[in-house]
């Protein structure tokens, strides 16, 4: 089926939040961080998720991809018009909805919104073990430019 696609509203909040975090549980470095150094200052990786989310939800363009009217995917981003830049922050499909190819949809409708919004380039992060993400983004033409490690300690 074919995503719609519309800007999300605060009553798509809770919604979103949900789906995000659940679909990133299972990629994210700061579960990582949590197994080896425990929560940071009381605060485990899903409360850091939830204040990264609002954030996001806060200060980016956040669309939503529907099928038959129920939320199924979302991305957000950031567009710098000075460079035409655009940067997706977040993408992220509904755990019952993953390989449908509502990613590559959802990718693509960001993509078709930032190029709209007179965007020419976009830019994305993910993690080097991210297997599914870093195929579909190869597939859809993005170029590796950079590596980065994400390196962390418990300082003594």
């Amino acid at each position: 089926m074919t995503l719609t696609f519309r800007p999300a509203t605060p009553s798509d909040y809770q919604r979103l939040e949900k789906l995000c975090i659940d679909s990133f549980e299972p990629i994210t470095w700061m579960k990582r961080a949590d197994e080896s150094f425990g929560p940071l200052n009381g605060r485990d990786w899903r409360a850091r998720w939830e204040a990264r989310f609002r954030h996001a939800f806060d200060t980016q363009r956040v669309l939503v991809g529907e099928v038959d009217g129920e939320v199924v995917a979302f991305a957000s981003g950031t567009l710098d018009e000075d460079t035409r830049l655009g940067f997706i922050d977040l993408l992220g499909v509904d755990q019952r909805y993953q390989g449908r190819g509502y990613g590559r949809q959802m990718l693509r409708g960001m993509l078709e919104w930032m190029k709209g919004q007179g965007m020419v380039h976009a830019n994305l992060e993910c993690l080097v073990d991210n297997e599914v993400g870093n195929n579909l983004y190869r597939a859809e033409g993005f170029s590796e430019v950079a590596r980065s490690i994400r390196w962390f300690i418990k300082i003594p």
